[in-house]
This record gives C-alpha cells, sequence and structure tokens, in this order.
C-alpha cells in the first residue's frame, strides 16, 4: 500500500516537473527569437508563493493573505467560471491584482486538520498576448500535513457517449453520509469534503483525497453556484464507494497540445440529465383560437381523469397532446363556428399535488374566452376594402368583394422526390373531420408518356393527431401526379381545402450508399436502438427493436456516417435517462468503432457498407484498461483528421518556433504509441 502511494506521489511529481520544465524551455527558447519575431505564447512563470505552497499548521482566521509572484504583468478572465476551492468556502476568497502578482483574500474561518486548495484554472493570462495559465494551484493545510492521495477519472455524456467538460468531481468521506438502501440524497444533504473539475478532454485528476473510502459524484455546474439543481446540471455517480489507495496505478503525462496534466481514467462515469422534482398543477389555460383550447401543467405526465364543458358534448371534444411528457395539450373543439360561444365554461378533474406533495384528485373551472383580434395587415386590408366599397357606391357602381384567401392551412411539398421509405408526409392545422381519399388520384407517367393509376392510402401518424402519411408502392422511372380535388378534406373548423397538385420523382438508389449490418445480440433478450448518424453526430436514420440479424441501412447520402448504439433494456423504442436519488443509472449509448478503433466511415454514391456489431464486445463492462484504449482511439482520429484539413489548405510558412516544437512532440508522442501511451 505505501509502495502504491509513493509511486502515485511520485508519478504526480513528475507530471509537474514536466510541465515546468516544459514552459521553461519554451520560454528559453523563445527568448533567442530577435524583435519583430512571432507573437508570444507562452503562459505567466510563478517566481514567488507567500506564504509558500503545500505549507501545513496554517491559521484558522478568515483574514489572511496570499500572495503570488509572476514574472510578468498578469490579467484576470473568466474568474467566476475558473476559479474554486477544495472544499468550498462559505465565502469566495477576492482575488485582486497588485505589482506581477495577485492578492487572494480568505474571508472564512477554515476547518481544522483540513488541506485546502485553490484551483485558478485558467483564470491567470499574462497581460499582454493573453496566454493561460492552466491548472494553477495553491494548497495548503490547517493541520500538520497536506493530504496527498489522488485519483483520475473521466466524465462522459451517456447518450452523446462524448466527453463532458468543465464538470466537478465531488468526494463525499463514506463514514460522514447516511446511506440509505431506498433512496440516495447525498447531494443534497451534505457539503463535499474535496472537489475535482475535469479538463476540455473529460479527463480529471483528484487531488489532496485522503486514503479512506469515498463516495464520489460528477456534476455540471452550469450556473457555476456549487449547487446541484436537477433538470438543468448534468450529474453522475458511482455505485459503492471508492478508496485512492485501494484503486490501481495510473500513467499520467503532459498534454503539449492542451497544455495540461492528464492521465488514465480510474473512475468512469455515464453523467445524464436527471428530472426535477415539480408539483403537478394546471399552471394555464388558455384559447389562442376559436377552434382550440391550450393547457399547461407544471409536471409531465398529468393524470387527467375528466374534462367536462357546458355547451360542448364530450365526444366533440379532441385531446391532443403536444409534448412527448403531455405536459402541454391542446383541446379542440369540433363544432361549427356559429355554435361555440365567445367564452367556453366547463370543469376538469386531474390529479394535483397537495401541500404535502401527495397527489390527490381535485376538480377545477375552466373559462375559456376567445375573441376575434385583427391584425394590423387585416385591419389595413379591411379598410382598403370600405374605401373601395364607398368609392363603388358613390359612383354608382356594383361593388363585388373580392374572394378571402382559404385559411384551410396544410404543409405538403408539391415538387421533389420521394424517399419510397418515408413515403409523402402532409401536416394540418386542424385535426380532421372528414377526409375522401376515393376522390383523390395518384398517377405514374412513364418515360414512354403511358400513364397508369396507382393505388394509395392516406394514414394517420399514431402520435401526431395532425400528421398523415400518403402511402404508395414507389419506384424509380417516370413521374409522379398526386391530385387532391377541391372539398376533399376539412377539418374541425369547417375549412376545406382548394385543389391540390402535386408532381414527384422518387429518389434514385444508385445516388446514394446503401450500409447493411450483422448484429450479434446478447442471449438475455435486450432489445436494440441502432442510429445512423453524419459527420457532425446530427441523427439521420433509426432502427428500433433490433436484435439478432441482419439489418440495413438505405439511401444514405455520400459523407461521413457514425453508428450510435442504444442498448434499450426496457424495450421501449427510447434511450432512457437515470435518476441519482433512485441510484437509477441511464441506459447504455455507445459509439459503434470497428476493430481498428475507426467510429467514423466514408460514404459515396453507390457505394455498400458492411459492418458487423456485436453487442457483447460493444457493451462490455468498461474497465480503466477498454476505456484508455478507447480515448486513446479517438484522439489518433481526431489528430489524423486535422491532419487531413491542414493538408487540403494551402501551405503557409511556419515562423512559431514553439509551433515547430509542438510538432516534434506529437510526432514523438505518436511515435511511442498514441496520447495514452505510459508515463508513470
Amino acid at each position: 500500500m505505501d509502495i502504491r502511494k509513493r509511486n502515485i506521489v511520485r508519478a504526480l511529481r513528475a507530471a509537474v516537473l514536466l510541465l515546468f520544465v516544459s514552459a521553461f524551455l519554451s520560454r528559453c527558447a523563445s527568448m533567442m527569437t530577435p524583435t519583430g519575431g512571432p507573437r508570444d505564447t507562452l503562459p505567466p512563470v510563478i517566481l514567488n508563493m507567500t506564504p509558500d505552497n503545500f505549507s501545513t499548521d496554517r491559521p484558522l482566521v478568515h483574514h489572511e493573505k496570499i500572495y503570488i509572484l509572476f514574472d510578468e504583468f498578469v490579467q484576470l478572465k473568466d474568474q467566476q467560471k475558473e476559479f474554486f476551492t477544495s472544499p468550498q468556502m462559505k465565502k469566495k476568497p477576492l482575488i485582486s491584482m497588485r505589482g506581477k502578482g495577485i492578492v487572494v483574500q480568505l474571508r472564512d474561518t477554515l476547518e481544522a486538520n483540513t488541506t485546502y486548495a485553490l484551483n485558478f484554472g485558467s483564470a491567470i493570462r499574462d497581460n499582454n498576448e493573453g496566454n493561460p495559465l492552466y491548472s494553477m494551484r495553491y494548497v495548503f493545510s490547517t493541520g500538520p500535513e497536506i493530504d496527498s492521495m489522488i485519483l483520475s477519472g473521466y466524465t462522459a455524456d451517456s447518450y452523446k457517449a462524448d466527453s463532458v467538460s468543465k464538470s466537478f468531481i465531488w468526494f463525499f468521506p463514506a463514514d460522514s453520509v447516511e446511506d440509505v438502501a431506498e433512496y440516495d440524497s447525498t447531494i443534497f444533504k451534505y457539503k463535499p469534503a474535496v472537489i475535482a473539475r475535469a479538463e476540455n478532454n473529460g479527463i480529471f485528476i483528484a487531488q489532496n483525497l485522503k486514503p479512506i473510502p469515498y463516495r464520489v459524484y460528477a456534476v455540471q455546474d452550469k450556473n457555476d453556484n456549487q449547487i446541484y439543481e436537477p433538470g438543468s446540471d448534468q450529474v453522475g455517480f458511482l455505485e459503492g464507494t471508492y478508496n485512492p489507495a485501494e484503486q490501481p496505478d495510473f500513467a499520467m503525462w503532459f498534454d503539449s497540445i492542451r497544455r495540461y496534466v492528464t492521465a488514465e481514467p480510474q473512475l468512469y462515469f455515464r453523467m445524464f440529465t436527471d428530472k426535477a422534482f415539480r408539483r403537478q398543477t394546471l399552471s394555464e389555460s388558455e384559447r389562442p383560437q376559436q377552434h382550440k383550447a391550450m393547457l399547461y401543467f407544471a409536471a409531465a405526465h398529468p393524470q387527467i381523469e375528466r374534462i367536462r364543458f357546458d355547451s360542448i358534448p364530450e365526444e366533440n371534444v379532441i385531446v391532443d397532446p403536444q409534448t412527448v411528457g403531455r405536459d402541454t395539450i391542446a383541446l379542440w373543439f369540433n363544432m361549427p363556428s356559429s355554435a361555440l360561444p365567445d367564452t367556453i365554461k366547463g370543469e376538469i378533474t386531474y390529479f394535483k399535488h397537495d401541500t404535502v406533495n401527495v397527489l390527490q384528485s381535485v376538480t377545477e373551472p375552466l373559462k375559456l374566452p376567445w375573441r376575434l383580434i385583427e391584425t394590423k395587415e387585416q385591419e389595413k386590408e379591411r379598410e382598403k376594402l370600405e374605401r373601395e366599397r364607398r368609392k363603388a357606391e358613390a359612383a354608382g357602381e356594383e361593388w363585388v368583394e373580392p374572394k378571402k384567401p382559404n385559411p384551410f392551412a396544410y404543409k405538403l411539398p408539391l415538387t421533389g422526390e420521394v424517399n419510397p421509405e418515408n413515403h409523402l408526409t402532409m401536416d394540418f392545422d386542424y385535426p380532421l373531420t372528414r377526409l375522401d381519399s376515393a376522390s383523390m388520384l395518384l398517377t405514374l407517367t412513364l418515360p414512354d408518356n403511358n400513364v397508369e393509376d396507382v393505388p394509395m392510402q392516406f394514414v394517420r401518424d399514431t402520435g401526431q393527431l395532425r400528421r398523415w402519411y400518403i402511402r404508395a408502392p414507389w419506384k424509380t422511372g417516370g413521374q409522379y401526379t398526386l391530385t387532391i380535388p377541391e372539398g376533399a378534406i376539412t377539418d374541425v373548423a369547417g375549412f376545406s381545402n382548394d385543389s391540390i397538385i402535386g408532381k414527384y420523382t422518387v429518389l434514385d438508389p444508385e445516388k446514394f450508399a446503401t450500409v447493411k449490418i450483422r448484429v450479434t445480440g446478447r442471449d438475455d433478450g435486450t432489445k436494440y436502438i441502432l442510429q445512423l448518424l453524419d459527420g457532425s453526430n446530427t441523427l439521420k436514420q433509426e432502427k428500433r427493436d433490433v436484435t439478432t440479424g441482419d439489418w440495413q441501412f438505405n439511401y444514405v447520402p455520400a459523407g461521413e456516417i457514425k453508428f450510435r448504439i442504444i442498448e434499450d433494456r426496457n424495450g421501449n423504442g427510447k434511450w432512457d435517462t437515470g435518476n441519482v436519488v433512485e441510484r437509477l443509472q441511464p441506459e447504455r449509448a455507445e459509439i459503434y468503432a470497428n476493430d481498428d478503433g475507426e467510429d467514423t466511415f466514408a460514404t459515396k454514391a453507390n457505394w455498400e457498407i458492411e459492418l458487423a456489431m456485436d453487442m457483447n464486445r460493444i457493451f462490455a463492462p468498461v474497465t480503466m484498461e477498454s476505456l484508455s484504449r478507447l480515448l486513446d482511439e479517438r484522439e489518433a482520429q481526431r489528430l489524423r483528421r486535422e491532419e487531413e484539413k491542414r493538408a487540403k489548405e494551402p501551405k503557409k510558412k511556419q515562423h512559431d518556433h514553439n509551433n515547430d516544437q509542438n510538432n516534434r512532440m506529437n510526432n514523438s508522442m505518436n511515435s511511442t504509441g498514441g496520447m495514452f501511451s505510459n508515463f508513470r
């Protein structure tokens, strides 16, 4: 145990030494540059700290000042976001400038026998060029020794499967917090004893820990208040406890590109956005249109028992949820305009939280007024028509009011190419009450000018009340003509369509790529979701309920693609987030990578790509070695893409000696096994 501790401390000191040696050598080299050369790219150098860094037996009084002197004038940037203390102080220290240094004024009475760390992040920069001094820390103890144990880890977005930068890692001594099997309230009831922060690459190195078990959490503190806010901040947690003295050794090194010390991750956080508890109540109701009312609930999934109106039969009220959580609901009134009163009165019976947050059935009145309010354009048009009418009447002429635009509204492309897998989509402003599909016609004009009728169907979307699909046996070659005669469609407002004519061709599969995937699932019956992403991680296609077998993505545009695989353990066809209070981890989502570590694939027109996805490998338990290997492969891919991008750009003469030096260091890293080569 003592040997491991000494090795870890020795590794930390070596990494820090490497950081300062690299900065010193770069500064020595830059001092040789004559006037008029490249601009300064080096951070400020610390010359002295008063009191000394890592001092012990410091007083508990709150008025102590710390002075840090640099070799040049410095500035503070983003101090509120970058600077934090570990553990958190009730009153944040004040930082001010004095000469070529900074003064840190402590404003709290400190805890006895506690190691404190002032973490400056990248807040300190040189005054001229703004070069940041990364990862600067000032450490002291109010006891006789400095806590010296360290832990490393990685914070990742559990859905995007990518790093989460600048998240805070909170350590709670396990023997100082309660452990209740039914729920976990640690991050709500207690203050962390040690705080670390992940760098931009998601890697963190937590220092000044004790050799004791900790409960560990990660929080992406968006408003920098050191308070976890459910529904806003991402959170991650680890099951069980972790003692840094019992963890395996790990490698650390200086990242010359990002200019901070990084490490192999011992701990792995899959972060997610937890749902904040909200008291259920009907917060607002309105009637924005004559045939439409809106109900807004304070929490998702309201339990509605009944909605009743005095002047409208229940069967004439259409309930249409507008959001996934049903916290916003539209009510459509299937009545003639003349039968709808200006104010609709009624009541709603639903389950509402009482003062002790227990759901109780309540009945509340509904009052939905509506009146027509002219827009400025409508008012101008009405006044214009009145002037024309008066003018015609004064001249003894007959005046005929112009035909008003049809208020019936829909969204349907009238030209373009049809994807035969997606068909045509038609959206309406109101739910439909009549759709005469027998009067509609779809024809295909062949290349030889022969015309044939094509059978088609209007099918309503199962989740969106006002969305319909026009399905047909689409095939390439020729042009389709869709004809919807006047009056074939009527909505709840009583509006009907004018004549609609659309002309379409079908996508040529030879202009797209095809991806065939052989899936090997686990034997536990788990289903998966396959998502095809483009090069910028935008979702393009998705297949649900995936099990062992062959699956195919058609009509894949040329370019870069990726694949996200979701382990849909409850089989509901979507990714489910976690719950920190219930200690429920989110469903796993991973970016697929082949045996060579490549996760991005190029496609071209008329290409066919075959991939094999073994879910036992993709969703294997995460270990320190597998995670390090994954991050190493991602970094290597990133560097390759940057190199390819630079190769396409016009070559420029290299003036900066530091850039040359960084390139040599990068080449050296690549030749020794990539970013995660060992430095112990």
